[in-house]
């Protein structure tokens, strides 16, 4: 049963990898100032399933008006990486983060419109690997990419 983390201040809890919706605000379980910068949500996370969010502004476009490929490419990384975030082991040591090995992705359509969705899956993980699948939907619900990629937990610096 989780824990209750009612009376315990935002700094006191710990991440909860049981929770679907971790935050109201979509914040990630930990500081990805990167993400924070593109303004990318995490919308699921638990169960070894992620999901973001990116509202599209100008400068997330290319010169053809659409969601530049890279960012596409950054939300798939750190989708399936948050997906294998949520797949924990009873010997995990919390303070492993992943890294990306191999991602590779498939791009379908353009990415037109005003939001860009991820929904990610660990299909697979051991106590070093994790593999992970994924995919880009538009605001119409159209797949714009998938991807699969592998990721290695790595204690963090610091």
């Amino acid at each position: 049963m989780p824990s209750d983390d009612s009376n315990r201040t935002e700094d006191e809890q710990a991440p909860r990898t049981d929770a679907i919706v971790p935050d109201p605000q979509g914040r990630f379980p930990v500081p990805i100032p990167f993400i924070r910068a593109l303004g990318v949500h995490l919308t699921e996370f638990g169960g070894g399933r992620a999901g973001l969010r990116l509202d599209l502004e100008d400068w997330h476009l290319n010169s053809f008006a659409m969601a530049h490929g890279g960012v596409i490419m950054t939300m798939l990384d750190i989708g399936l990486a948050m997906a294998g975030r949520a797949s924990p082991r009873d010997d995990d040591d919390p303070t492993k983060g992943l890294v990306t090995i191999e991602l590779k992705a498939s791009f379908m359509q353009p990415a037109y419109g005003q939001v860009l969705q991820v929904n990610a899956l660990c299909t697979h993980r051991t106590a070093s690997i994790a593999f992970c699948e994924g995919e880009v939907r538009d605001e119409q619900d159209k797949v714009v990419a998938k991807a699969s990629g592998t990721f290695k937990y790595m204690k963090q610096r610091g």
